[in-house]
């Protein structure tokens, strides 16, 4: 003020009352005039932009529950400085709302590791901003630029790409990210008012950060822009042009004050340390502009620090929440954005094999990143076919359970009665014309199943998994696995029954914890054996030689060597029942392979034995007793397949020849038999509804079906209790065929959960087989052969009493095929029981030779010519 009143005498009270607003500007005085260069605080504005994407988000969040932006930062290295710049920018993403996370790889970070974790945010779909924060600070050689594109362009929220500087320079400016600091100028000019449209503009600097897209900007704004930079001869003389002044050189306090023209804007991006005595550093942060002389002729300027500064970490949440924007246009969230292949159905009916071929298979990758499946979590078998790892199960252990759908049938004849193909139209009708979230879970084609009468096992006309020969042609290798992995058990069996008759104690330990650069160890497998026999010790030098002789000698018992069969049976059922790759190894060491002499379990683990392999396909009450009590997921509702053809012959029609023509009372209206049989369909509704479910009866209905013995099926489905009937016709029209069941299971899966299991696993393992025989089956009692029972009581000694038990049967009600419709007042034989310890039950034989078909199955490839349909 002192200075002010020597000139004039006249501004005292001027200057009392503008005292209090100098914080937010320069006076400037000419002549016998005096103006304001008004200070444009970035602190201020990016607050303003903050709250006002506060509101934003907030706004998501009502609309879409459970939604928010999500941003990662992602650093190499440890540097102070870029330390610091991350919590600036995640203290900013909380006061949002945005959920930021920080990776941080070390300083030893390679250049493909770098590319995999971008590669992992880019597949993301709760990520819809990516940065990379620069300089990666690694001690092994990095293309910066290499890893600045490899951001997927619709997450970079720097807008560093090339496709979004292409877009940009091309005026593109709705659909590319424009980088931050030049976003943060372009708002810090608005606030001032003056309009960009026809002003000379110039632009110190070219780098692809700031001057470049700074240029494009201003351009696309309709300003005259120059660019200019420090090899530029008269810069002094551009700069006084410029109405518009932005500066991002790099150079401390390059530009002069005399240079700068009166009344223009001057926005300062330089970031600069100079020597300062008086500060406690020893220097001090400046601009490209010398600040104290520029304030002195432009209009408004920015300060150094609390200009250019706060604005880019506020553009970077602008960037951000815009890209959650764009991703809820396209996207919903939690659905899955998967593009369905439309396929109109053609009359008349096509074969199975002319439908596959006529329909293009989607690539599996891209059907992994439609069902949000990261690329490091898929690994690809061929084109059309994947597996699944199991780090996607960790990944998603937050989200909330879907509804479970149990696909089931009735009592089926040779013909088969078309559950797959019912399983596979509903979930083409949920997916595709519901747009609900589905997959169907179904069993590997086995090569025994492939060319059955019943069809290739793959579904069936338009609803049918594709490629039909590659499914079918060409198994994933799973069965020999299991096969190979059987042999290696047995093998290993044999051999050590073997040994043990021919080589000594100490030679049998050299055999199994063998000298090794002069020492010996054991692995864990053998540890879990010193512990299971109760011998505490780590170092096997240390044993004694009666610990050694009870570590090597197993003493298997020849008779009770489980045979190949039942052993790749229960490693199919390990698979089906485990979670995760630790449950599996457990499962599988636990498989009891003999009975020692002393009668104690001889478990493969005893013999170091660890192989998997193939789920198998099981019933509904071993499904629900056994895959749910182990699982821990409930399902929600049961479909069950029905054919009006089954029902006839279960109402006392002729019997069905496989691969022989029907006989005509199957294409004949006959109420009467009809009804009879459908005492067999409410026996099965009410044994779903045993345990707690509503059951949706699915009738697959054929062209020889009349619309009366329809009707007749239906209703007598809901008098016994299912909570709909319906008919399906997915065979010929594909999902929309099945889409009446679609919408009763969608219905059905809104009912409170009531599931219940049959029977207590603590009970006695007789009464848990007399609890599924009576009210599974309808017997009166099980029977018990000898061996059944001495098998039972030694199981029981070794601790496998509370197992759940499997009824090992045919698929009918009784043991006897002549017995039809509701049978009851029989005994259920049990012959043999089996110990599948791995996998957790009690396989429980019943006499099957009476329930074998006394014709063999007529292959179904006899009469096609698969050259030609598969050509």
């Amino acid at each position: 003020m002192y200075r002010l009143r020597q000139h004039t005498g006249q501004l005292d009270m001027f200057a009392l009352l503008t005292a209090s607003v100098l914080r937010r500007g320069a006076l400037r005085y000419r002549g016998s005039q005096c103006t304001m260069a008004t200070i444009v605080s970035g602190n201020k504005t990016s607050q303003q932009v903050k709250e006002r994407l506060k509101k934003e988000v907030a706004e998501m969040k009502t609309q879409f529950p459970g939604f928010r932006p999500g941003l990662v930062v992602l650093q190499v290295g440890d540097r102070d400085d870029s330390n610091l710049y991350i919590s600036m920018k995640l203290k900013a993403a909380a006061e949002i709302g945005i959920n930021a996370n920080h990776i941080r790889l070390p300083e030893t970070a390679t250049e493909d590791e770098v590319l995999q974790s971008i590669a992992a945010v880019n597949e993301n779909s709760a990520v819809h901003g990516l940065i990379v924060q620069l300089p990666l600070d690694s001690i092994n050689p990095i293309n910066t630029e290499k890893v600045t594109n490899a951001v997927a362009p619709e997450k970079d929220v720097d807008g560093l790409t090339s496709i979004n500087a292409g877009k940009l320079s091309r005026g593109d400016l709705g659909d590319c990210f424009i980088p931050c600091t030049p976003n943060g100028c372009m708002e810090l000019i608005s606030q001032t008012g003056v309009s960009v449209m026809g002003k000379n503009a110039v632009v110190i600097g070219r780098s692809k950060i700031v001057g470049a897209p700074m240029h494009d900007l201003l351009l696309w704004n309709h300003a005259t822009v120059t660019t200019c930079h420090s090899k530029t001869l008269d810069l002094a003389e551009q700069v006084g042009r410029a109405d518009i002044l932005v500066v991002g050189a790099g150079r401390a306090e390059m530009v002069k004050g005399e240079w700068v023209k009166e009344g223009a804007v001057v926005i300062d991006c330089g970031i600069n340390h100079i020597p300062d005595s008086s500060k406690a550093s020893g220097k001090r942060v400046v601009g490209d502009v010398h600040y104290p002389s520029a304030k002195e002729r432009a209009g408004y300027i920015t300060p150094v620090p609390g200009g250019v500064g706060p604005m880019t970490v506020a553009m970077l949440m602008k960037n951000t929440v815009e890209s959650a924007k764009r991703f809820l246009q396209t996207h919903t969230p939690g659905k899955w954005n998967i593009l369905y292949t439309k396929k109109k159905p053609q009359e008349p009916q096509q074969s199975d094999a002319t439908i596959s071929y006529s329909c293009q298979s989607k690539p599996v990758g891209q059907l992994a990143r439609e069902v949000g499946l990261f690329s490091e979590e898929v690994e690809p078998y061929g084109r059309s076919r994947a597996k699944i790892r199991l780090d996607v199960l960790k990944r998603m252990d937050k989200q909330p359970d879907g509804k479970y759908v149990v696909v089931t049938g009735i009592t089926s004849t040779p013909l088969g009665e078309g559950k797959r193909t019912t399983t596979l139209g509903l979930a083409q009708a949920l997916g595709a014309h519901l747009n609900i979230n589905t997959f169907a879970c179904v069993q590997e084609p086995s090569p025994e199943s492939c060319f059955g009468a019943r069809g290739l096992a793959v579904g069936g006309g338009y609803s049918q998994i594709i490629p039909l020969e590659e499914v079918s042609l060409q198994p994933s290798g799973q069965n020999e696995l299991i096969s190979a992995a059987s042999r290696v058990v047995m093998n290993t069996i044999k051999a050590h029954a073997h040994y043990e008759t021919k080589l000594s104690e100490k030679a049998l330990f050299d055999l199994l914890v063998p000298l090794r650069e002069g020492q010996r160890s054991v692995s864990l497998a053998q540890l879990n054996r010193l512990k299971k026999l109760e011998i505490e010790k780590l170092d096997p030098l240390t044993l004694t030689g009666t610990e050694i002789r009870h570590f090597v000698r197993l003493d298997i018992d020849p008779e009770t060597i489980t045979d190949s069969g039942s052993l790749k049976n229960e490693i199919m059922a390990i698979l089906s029942l485990s979670s995760s790759e630790e449950e599996m190894q457990q499962r599988l060491a636990n498989i009891v392979v003999a009975t020692n002499k002393s009668g104690d379990p001889v478990t493969t683990e005893d013999l170091v034995i660890t192989e998997s392999g193939h789920g198998a396909d099981i019933g509904l009450e071993n499904f629900f007793n056994i895959k749910c009590r182990y699982s821990g997921l409930q399902p929600n509702v049961v479909v069950m397949v029905a054919t009006l053809r089954t029902l006839k012959m279960h109402g006392g029609a002729p019997p069905v020849q496989a691969g022989l023509p029907l006989p005509k009372e199957y294409s004949q209206e006959n109420l009467k038999q009809l009804a009879r049989g459908c005492c067999h369909l409410r026996r099965q509704v009410e044994n779903a509804q045993a345990f707690g479910l509503p059951v949706i009866v699915a009738v697959n209905k054929f062209s020889s079906d009349t619309d009366a013995e329809l009707e007749l099926v239906c209703g007598q489905a809901r008098q016994a209790g299912a909570f709909d009937a319906v008919q399906c016709t997915n065979w010929s029209k594909g999902g929309a065929g099945a889409l009446a069941l679609a919408e009763a299971v969608q219905r059905a899966a809104k009912l409170p959960g009531r599931f219940r299991f049959l029977y207590d696993s603590q009970i006695p393992a007789d009464d848990k087989l007399r609890t599924v025989a009576q009210k599974m089956y309808g017997a009166n009692d099980i029977k018990l052969s000898p061996k059944a029972k001495e098998k039972l009581a030694l199981y029981t000694k070794q601790g496998f009493g509370n197992l759940p038990v499997c009824i090992v049967k045919a698929h009918l009600f009784s043991n006897d095929p002549t017995m039809k419709r509701e049978p009851t007042n029989f005994m259920l034989p049990i012959i043999d029981i089996k110990a599948n310890a791995g996998a957790g039950f009690l396989s429980c034989l019943t006499d099957l030779t009476k329930a074998e078909m006394d014709d063999p199955m007529w292959p179904c490839f006899h009469g096609n010519n698969l050259y030609h349909d598969f050509k």
